[in-house]
């Protein structure tokens, strides 16, 4: 009975076609020029990419491979790309490893919004098959997904936060923006 609701909810979560936007996040997307260095950044040049949780805000930096010293220690995640060319849209590569490191970042958030958003992290993850579900268990009036980390082994428990169709969407594309996927 419970695996139906997760069935749908996956479904749900990897529907692509509805443009919406949630007024309860904060994003900043892929910048144009080097953080550290203000150049602009030049088509086909690698980039590296960091992810900081900025009271309460996912910021993401841009790098220039020359300008590049590692990641700071406020990150949650990093990765590097070649810089789409102008008028092209860039094909996104999705790195399962940055999205397991916002999963792991907001482990222990209370924030709903934060919920919601690491619940959608959650589902991609089961989609690229990076995270393999195991059960689905009622807590109250809540569901719970419980999953596992095929690489590391992990098991984690995440509340279904009930998101509509919509709300769903929405996520989705806010952690499509953040990562720059877009």
């Amino acid at each position: 009975m419970a695996r139906t609701g997760v069935v749908k909810g996956l479904k749900v979560a990897l529907r692509f076609n509805v443009q919406l936007t949630m007024i309860n996040y904060q994003f900043t997307g892929p910048a144009r020029v080097c953080a550290a260095s203000g150049r602009e950044l030049r088509a086909g040049e690698t980039v590296y990419s960091v992810l900081r949780d900025d009271g309460g805000q996912f910021v993401r930096t841009d790098y220039s491979a020359d300008a590049w010293q590692g990641p700071p220690t406020s990150a949650v995640a990093w990765w590097s790309s070649r810089f789409p060319e102008a008028g092209r849209p860039a094909k996104p590569t999705i790195n399962d490893d940055v999205l397991v490191d916002c999963f792991e970042h907001l482990a222990d958030t209370t924030d709903p919004a934060r919920q919601k958003f690491r619940y959608v992290v959650t589902l991609l993850l089961m989609r690229r098959k990076r995270f393999r579900f195991e059960d689905a268990r009622k807590r109250g009036d809540r569901e719970t997904l419980v999953i596992r980390d095929v690489r590391s082994g992990l098991r984690h428990e995440i509340d279904d936060p009930q998101l509509t169709e919509p709300e769903m969407d929405a996520v989705r594309n806010d952690v499509f923006r953040v990562l720059g996927w877009e």
